[in-house]
């Protein structure tokens, strides 16, 4: 008896090897002799320290405030982004994500401890980050491995916009990071926008005109770009408060839905058909949306691997098990940090969504 169970499971072990080898190759099959990038954001959800900052909105996330925010959360939230941001785009390159976008900072000391933290998972990334008008003192930042990409311009654009009451709209600047993706010769360079438009309060009607004021502000950035560069490769990403097919991005910043729609120097959302087949970024009220979109320039998406240079591959939701609530009537949306104002001890209310760039091997 123990003779046959022995052989059992060595021929179990052997079919498993089998199956893992074959997993492997056909990976290996998919890039053969290729080099693959991932370019991710992530909308951190309230990455907030315990310290107040002067002028900021920022008293609810306080130890004394009405998340109870003390040192063990922080820490605790640290942990859990530097987790996640960790294990993004390792389905393709266990290096992990050459960049990544964020939303939610408070300041670029909560980038820095995050990125102190990432060491720990054997992750090496520099912190991007300006302070923008946000009234809740919010704002989006930029992580970088600095052996995949060297930033050579960072500028911060604010929006100028009103309510429908006259109000001023203080929201986050967009980030525009400018580099080179290294690791090959020659280097090419890329633009990365970095948004979080403003939000849907008052209703998605009442506040439309802000997010499409945003829009305006994103296509001026492009087209600025383009006019100094006619084959510029950009990537637009970002928490837009809008779903693709919402008019900010699809009349506005006319991103479009299919590559065959694309004219020359326009757009490609490369996230929408995921939207169409139910996958969405975050969920509401029983529903999905898909608000953390990644959208990039025709340029990017038409080159060919003939080419030798960087050429759009596909992208990604990153909706992976640890970072998903496994029972009760939240079960399949994403683990949050609070809910109700009761702290989940979980990682955001947003999946990272990502693109992955593919060239030839020289």
């Amino acid at each position: 008896m123990k003779i046959r169970f022995c052989c059992l499971l060595w021929l179990i072990c052997g079919c498993l090897t089998q199956v893992n080898a074959q997993t492997k190759s056909d990976k290996q099959t998919d890039t053969d002799g290729q080099l693959i990038r991932c370019i991710a954001f992530y909308n951190l959800e309230n990455l907030f320290d315990t310290i107040h900052d002067e002028g900021k909105n920022d008293y609810e996330y306080l130890p004394e405030g009405g998340m109870k925010w003390t040192g063990m959360k922080y820490l605790h939230k640290i942990d859990k982004m530097a987790y996640a941001v960790s294990q993004l785009g390792t389905d393709e390159d266990p290096r992990g994500a050459m960049c990544v976008g964020v939303s939610e900072v408070e300041n670029i000391g909560c980038l820095e401890d995050l990125c102190e933290k990432l060491k720990s998972y054997d992750r090496n990334y520099k912190p991007i980050l300006i302070e923008g008008p946000d009234r809740r003192g919010v704002d989006v930042g930029f992580l970088y491995n600095p052996d995949m990409f060297k930033p050579v311009r960072t500028t911060g654009y604010p929006l100028s916009a009103h309510y429908a009451d006259g109000g001023v709209v203080r929201t986050r600047l967009q980030l525009v990071v400018s580099g080179y993706i290294l690791g090959t010769k020659p280097m090419e360079k890329i633009h990365i926008i970095v948004n979080h438009w403003p939000s849907r309060y008052g209703g998605e009607l009442a506040s439309r005109p802000t997010r499409d004021t945003a829009a305006m502000l994103t296509k001026q950035i492009c087209d600025s770009l383009y006019r100094v560069e006619p084959r510029a490769k950009i990537v637009i990403m970002g928490d837009l408060n809008d779903d693709p097919y919402n008019h900010s991005c699809a009349e506005v910043l006319q991103a479009r839905k299919t590559r065959e729609e694309v004219t020359e120097q326009g757009l490609f959302n490369t996230l929408w058909q995921k939207l169409d087949r139910g996958i969405g970024s975050l969920a509401y009220n029983g529903g999905w949306n898909l608000f953390d979109q990644i959208i990039i320039s025709e340029p990017l998406m038409n080159e060919t691997l003939e080419s030798g240079k960087w050429t759009y591959w596909k992208s990604q939701i990153f909706n992976k098990p640890f970072l998903t609530v496994q029972e009760g009537k939240d079960k399949g949306t994403p683990l949050r940090t609070h809910k109700g104002g009761t702290w989940q001890d979980g990682y955001a209310d947003h999946y990272p969504t990502m693109i992955y760039l593919i060239k030839n091997r020289k």
